[in-house]
C-alpha cells in the first residue's frame, strides 16, 4: 500500500465517523441563521453586554503610592520621630593632667565619674538620658566625633552591655577606621556606619587624655516611646528622614521628594485591563443544549453540510 492509498484510508475513515451526527448538524444548521425561541433571562440586555467590552476599554486613573510602604504592613503602624528631636550632642572633658575612663550612658549602673572628668548632655542632662533610656531604649545610628586634640583618636571606644546577672559584653571601635586623607579638618570624623543600641544595661566608655575634650553628636534612628501607649498607638518611633552630612553635594542626593502638608506627590498611573472574551452561546436542538464551540468548524465540515 502506497502513500496515497493509505491517506485515502485514513480520510474515510474519518468521513465515516463524522455521519453518525449528520442529524444533527442539519438540525443544527436550521437554527443557525435563526434566534434563539427560548427564554434565559437576559432578554433586552444586549446592549449592555455588547458594552462590557467597551467600559474596560477606558483608561482608569490610579494613585500611585510609594511601594516601599507596601513592603511590610508594620510601617503604616510605626510612629515618626521628629528630625528636630533626634540629637544628642554630649561633650567629655578631662581637666587632670592624667589620662582618665569616661562613661556615657550606662543607667542601670549609674557609674560616677572620676575627678575632674565631666559628661554633660546639650540638650537636656545625662542623668536624664540615664533614666530615659531605662524605659525609652533607642537606637543610635550615625556619629560625629570632634576632639581637641587629634591624638584622642587614638584610644578606642568600648561598647559594654552589663546584665544584672553579671554578664559583661565587650565590643571594642577604633575611630581611627573613620579618618581620611581627604577629610582637611584632622581633628573631626564622621562615621555613618556607627551603631548602638542604648538602653539601661549599655554603656559607651573611653579614655580620655588629659587636658582633652572631646564632643559625641549622635543620631537617634529608632526608639521605643512607652507614652504612645496611652494614645492607642504603636511604642515604636522611627526616623525616616536620612542623617545629615553636613556636605551639601550628598545631602541633597540622600534628599527625598519634598511634600506639602504631609502628603505626597500625586503620579497618574494608567493601566489597561485585560480584554475578557465573550462566552460561547448555547443552543437548543431537540429537548438538549448545544454549545456553539462543541463541533469542530474546519473548512472539510463546512464543504460537507454544502
Amino acid at each position: 500500500m502506497d502513500y496515497n492509498d493509505e491517506l485515502m484510508r485514513y480520510q474515510d475513515d474519518a468521513e465515516d465517523r463524522y455521519d453518525d451526527y449528520h442529524d444533527v448538524e442539519d438540525m443544527y444548521d436550521a437554527y443557525e441563521d435563526e434566534e434563539d425561541d427560548f427564554e434565559n433571562g437576559l432578554e433586552g440586555m444586549e446592549d449592555d453586554y455588547d458594552a462590557y467590552d467597551d467600559e474596560y476599554e477606558d483608561e482608569d486613573e490610579y494613585m500611585d503610592y510609594e511601594e516601599d510602604l507596601y513592603d511590610d504592613y508594620t510601617r503604616t503602624s510605626i510612629q515618626k520621630i521628629d528630625p528636630n528631636d533626634r540629637t544628642l550632642t554630649i561633650t567629655v572633658k578631662n581637666t587632670t593632667d592624667t589620662a582618665q575612663e569616661a562613661v556615657i550612658f550606662g543607667g542601670n549602673q549609674e557609674v560616677a565619674q572620676p575627678d575632674g572628668v565631666t559628661v554633660e548632655v546639650e540638650e537636656s542632662s545625662h542623668k536624664e538620658v540615664r533614666e530615659e533610656s531605662k524605659a525609652n531604649p533607642f537606637k543610635i545610628a550615625g556619629m560625629k566625633y570632634s576632639v581637641s586634640s587629634p591624638l584622642q583618636f587614638d584610644n578606642v571606644l568600648k561598647i559594654t552591655k552589663r546584665t544584672a546577672s553579671g554578664s559583661n559584653n565587650i565590643q571594642v571601635y577604633q575611630p581611627r577606621n573613620a579618618t581620611s586623607p581627604q577629610n582637611f579638618t584632622q581633628s573631626l570624623i564622621d562615621d555613618d556606619n556607627f551603631e548602638m543600641n542604648v538602653t539601661g544595661q549599655d554603656s559607651l566608655r573611653l579614655v580620655i587624655n588629659a587636658e582633652t575634650t572631646a564632643v559625641f553628636t549622635f543620631t537617634i534612628k529608632a526608639r521605643a516611646n512607652m507614652g504612645n501607649l496611652l494614645h492607642g498607638r504603636n511604642v515604636a518611633e522611627l526616623s525616616r528622614v536620612p542623617r545629615t552630612t553636613g556636605l551639601p553635594q550628598i545631602d541633597l542626593l540622600r534628599r527625598r521628594r519634598p511634600t506639602a502638608l504631609g502628603l505626597r506627590p500625586r503620579r497618574t498611573v494608567r493601566r489597561r485591563p485585560a480584554r475578557r472574551g465573550r462566552p460561547a452561546r448555547s443552543r437548543f436542538v431537540g429537548r438538549r443544549r448545544v454549545n456553539s464551540r462543541r463541533y469542530p468548524t474546519t473548512s472539510w465540515l463546512r464543504r460537507r453540510r454544502r
